[in-house]
Formats: C-alpha cells, structure tokens, sequence
C-alpha cells in the first residue's frame, strides 16, 4: 500500500450509510435509446457537468511516452526521486506491481486495464490516481497469465487495444480473489478460441488462436481481434454519435442483461478510453452465458439511478485521490475522485452486477502458479 495512503474506512450499517460528498447529481444523468449490434446493447449516459479533463495522462499514453514504468518489485534500483535513493523493493509479486509516473501530469489507472510482460501478465485491480512525478508507488494486480513465471521483458506495456472483460473485472475489483480471476481467464480464453477457430475469412478457415493461458495473447490474436471487432460494431461511428450526444458514460446490457456501468468526467475521456472500453463488452457478448433478458430504456435508467447502498469502504490517499467502493442489493459501484491540484470531481464511476453468493468459494490468493 502506498505510504502515503492515510484512511481506510469501512462503514457497515443496517440502512442508510454517510455519504461521501461529490459533485455528480444523479438524478441529472439520463439514458438515451439503446445501440444494438449482436447480443451487446449500449445505452449512452448524458447530462451532468462536463469537466476539463485534458490534463490526466492515460496509461497508454504514457507507456507510449516512456514516462510511465511499470515493472516487478525488486528491478527498480538506482532511482532517485526528489533528492533521496529509492529503497529497493522486496522480490516479484504476483499481485505487486510498481509503478512511476515520470510526467508532469496526473496518470488516470482504470481497473481492467492489462499491463503484458515481466514474469506474468496483470490486471490492474482498482482505479486510482498518480501524482505528476511520482515516487514508485505499489500497484495492486492480478495475474492474468497462469502458468508463467519467467521474465519475457523487464518492463511492461499496456495492452492498447482492450481491456479485460467485465466477467474478469468482477472478480478482480469485488471479490479481490485470484483463483477466481484465473477461472474466468481460463473460462473465456477457451470460448473465444473455440468461437474463433470455427471463423471463415475469403473462403479459408482461420487459423486456430494460440494454446496459452495468456488472456492478452488469446485476445491480441488476429482471428480474435477480427471476431471481437464484428460483435463491437463499426467504433467511430458509434464513437461519432456518442461525442454528437455529449455522452459521458454508458450502460451495458450483454443478451438483454444489464451487467455494467462506466461514466466519466467528461466526453473526452469516454472517447479516449472508448475503443478498449468497447472492446470489452464485446468479448464479453461473445462469451457470456445465461437466460435472455429484457433490458429498456426505462430498466437501464433504473440501473443508472441506484448509486447508494448499504455498505461502504473508502479509501483515501490525501491530496491525489479518494476511492470509494459500495455494496447495494446485487451491485456494486465504484467511486474514483481526483484530489489533486486544480481538481476535485469525480473523473471515474463503474458500476457492476454483482451477487456474491453466485461466485464460487474462494480459492487461494496470491500464491504463484
């Protein structure tokens, strides 16, 4: 946990909870008529403040630039920050990562977003907020490659074009389990290799995707790209109605099942994150399994409105960001405020369904592979 974290609160009640002031009012977002393609449905979000956002570095972004390095525990070593060494860290962890943010702007993490390389691929586990020229600062993980735990590069880059699917995710930000996050690796590399080996491109079978337990190798493959590409829909063109709204989130119903939220700041970073936001949710139409349902336009406002609940966790690293994670009746939502200079807004809402008890037991956390 980063040193400079200073409250964790956790707040238990029978009914209502205090509430963590912030400035989106719910009751101004609204639901716009759903976009369909296949078993995925989005519902664009407006209203609401629209932030100035242009200044937050997203992961890409900044791996791109070489001023964000996110590398195992222990290969950091002849650092120095602000005038003092940096102590070297511990050896590798499956669910460590650190991570420096060498730019003068604030980096925005989204949990969900695949860093590829070192011993093991991860997943980030929460959304949190880095400060301009950062001390190395612990990065809560998830494997999403079992099997492997030899270095391939020292260093990490970001997976630019998807992020891991919802059914990843849940397990990942709610039940925090490793086990669990590695069924449901397993579980939708199996069905998108299955679904992709049966792919005909110009008359010829495609080539079978990779055998690896990597989800981001399953999911970079060609013939799995081009079939997540057919079930996401033409990205500009949805991209380019969603701007022309003003949206600033959506609302994910996967065969007619509402299972996701995602509302930002602002526009800007709806689009800057669309195309692996997009990506997501369509891997997660072609892999889901379940009973059809009905979502509308009135269930998915519905969905949007019910931000409350009976149980919240609250986490703040002062002057950067506060976190806050909810537990409704079959939901949970998840709260990212930036606290650093010039900002105090609420840059990044998701929201999931989520019932524990349809999980399975917990497996074992953290253990290598």
């Amino acid at each position: 946990m980063n040193h400079r974290i200073m409250a964790m609160l956790a707040l238990v009640f029978a009914g209502a909870v205090a509430a963590v002031p912030g400035p989106i009012n719910h009751d101004a977002l609204h639901i716009l008529p759903p976009i369909t393609h296949g078993n995925l449905t989005i519902f664009p979000v407006v209203g609401g403040s629209d932030y100035d956002t242009s200044h937050f570095l997203t992961l890409d972004e900044g791996v791109r630039a070489g001023n964000v390095i996110v590398t195992e525990q222990g290969a950091l070593s002849g650092l120095v920050r602000r005038g003092r060494p940096v102590t070297r860290q511990p050896g590798a962890s499956v669910n460590q990562l650190v991570l420096v943010n060498n730019s003068d702007r604030p980096l925005l993490l989204l949990a969900g977003e695949i860093v590829t390389g070192g011993k093991q691929d991860r997943v980030i586990a929460s959304d949190r907020v880095v400060p301009p020229n950062s001390d190395p600062i612990d990065l809560s993980v998830f494997c999403v490659e079992p099997g492997r735990w030899v270095g391939s590069t020292p260093q990490f880059g970001s997976m630019k074009s998807q992020m891991a699917q919802p059914s990843v995710r849940v397990p990942a930000m709610a039940a925090h389990d490793q086990q669990q996050v590695w069924n449901q690796v397993a579980s939708a590399g199996e069905a998108m290799r299955s679904m992709s080996s049966a792919m005909v491109v110009g008359g010829v079978a495609a080539a079978a995707p990779p055998a690896t337990t990597s989800y981001a190798k399953v999911m970079a493959a060609p013939q799995v790209q081009q079939t997540i590409d057919n079930a996401a829909g033409n990205y500009e063109s949805i991209l380019h109605e969603l701007r022309k709204a003003g949206a600033k989130g959506v609302v994910v119903a996967i065969n007619g099942n509402l299972v996701w939220a995602d509302l930002f700041a602002s526009t800007d970073l709806l689009s800057r994150y669309w195309q692996k936001l997009a990506r997501s949710y369509a891997a997660e139409s072609l892999t889901a399994v379940g009973a059809k349902g009905q979502a509308d336009q009135k269930s998915a406002q519905a969905f949007l409105d019910r931000m409350s609940g009976n149980h919240e966790v609250v986490e703040t690293d002062p002057g950067v960001f506060r976190r806050v994670e909810i537990t409704g009746d079959g939901y949970k939502v998840f709260r990212l405020t930036a606290l650093t200079a010039k900002t105090d807004f609420d840059v990044h809402i998701a929201k999931m369904t989520y019932d524990e008890s349809a999980w399975p037991k917990r497996g074992p956390y953290g253990a290598v592979p």
